[in-house]
């Protein structure tokens, strides 16, 4: 089979598509033909350096994946021979304390698809059958292979940690990103208000055309300002953002008293001023999450499907062209998902 495998660390060089063996299904195991899958930022991160991720090289790369049903035991009930499917990307043990309460997200033994062990970036892929979900049914390969590590980590966000009611109002930085854009259209289908901030004009109008209240160009606004005025000094309820250290103070200031900060990522830097007298005074919460877990996947998969919600998708390459793809989520500029199909 095709896979897309790193073979050493440091740039487009260490990444190849070539033969790689078709994986042997195990008992308890579903046989998934990919039909396509969506870049994310880890998968550059892995391209690059890989740095504190314990795996062994060749590696075949990608955390999602949606495709049909190959093989599976006779008596799994819950997918079928040729049904659409779509990855969770997530091996958890199913023993530690958290894999038995039900949160497997926060499992001490994870192990990530393209991280740890081989990923969805190939023909063929063998996942333990709690990995395997039905697709929702108005969404194609390249959508529904989206959802799971933007969508499922927005979900998990905005409505398991940050818990946003209809009537709140709730900030989202960075919207041209995977994850706030999902965010973004999660928080907009419960009725919430929803500002978002980008740095670039075209991706703020994209955002208004999908259904964004109010936006805010962070390059040429002062976020905190803007957000006071457009709240009629009173503030969002709930913010949502992954930039970290250069956003925080927007962030944080922008929060009506006892609001709540959700974060889940740190690309500008992981060490912002902790601004620990406006946490306390205005008793604000800080809220740290990732992932999804597993019924918060089955659960995102029927909210999107009940609710018609399409990922956007910014552009889509041949397996083949995988070096342009990494290059497409590098360059940054992209609104959306960056996508592989899988031609046979």
């Amino acid at each position: 089979m095709k896979a897309v495998l790193i073979t050493a660390h440091g740039g487009n060089e260490v990444v190849e598509v070539r033969e790689a063996e078709r994986p042997r299904r195990q008992p308890g195991e579903v046989l998934v033909r990919i039909e396509a899958g969506t870049l994310n930022q880890v998968d550059l991160y892995m391209r690059n350096s890989g740095a504190g991720i314990t795996h062994e090289l060749p590696l075949v790369m990608g955390l999602d994946g949606a495709g049909a049903v190959e093989e599976v035991d006779a008596e799994e009930e819950r997918v079928s021979v040729g049904q659409q499917v779509v990855i969770y990307p997530d091996i958890s043990c199913g023993r530690c304390e958290f894999c038995r309460r039900g949160d497997n997200v926060l499992c001490t033994r994870m192990k990530l698809l393209g991280e740890h062990i081989d990923g969805t970036f190939a023909q063929w892929i063998s996942v333990p059958a709690q990995n395997v979900f039905p697709m929702p049914r108005h969404l194609d390969f390249l959508q529904a292979a989206a959802m799971g590590v933007n969508y499922l980590t927005a979900w998990r966000m905005v409505f398991t940690r940050a818990q946003l009611k209809p009537w709140e109002t709730v900030l989202v930085f960075g919207v041209g990103g995977g994850v706030s854009l999902a965010a973004m259209q999660l928080a907009r289908s419960t009725g919430a208000r929803v500002i978002v901030t980008s740095r670039e004009d075209d991706k703020l109008e994209k955002a208004l055309e999908l259904g964004a209240h109010e936006a805010i160009n962070s390059r040429t606004q002062d976020v905190a300002k803007t957000v006071m005025a457009l709240t009629e000094g009173r503030g969002v309820d709930v913010v949502i953002e992954n930039v970290g250290e250069a956003v925080w103070s927007s962030a944080l200031k922008s929060l009506v008293r006892g609001g709540r900060l959700v974060t889940c990522g740190a690309t500008s830097g992981d060490q912002p001023p902790a601004d620990l007298k406006r946490i306390f005074i205005r008793q604000l919460q800080i809220i740290g999450s990732t992932s999804g877990n597993l019924s918060e996947f089955a659960d995102l998969l029927a909210y999107v499907e009940r609710h018609g919600i399409t990922p956007v998708i910014d552009s889509a390459y041949p397996l083949d062209e995988i070096h342009e793809a990494l290059d497409r989520l590098e360059a940054g500029g992209r609104m959306g998902k960056v996508g592989l199909t899988f031609n046979r």
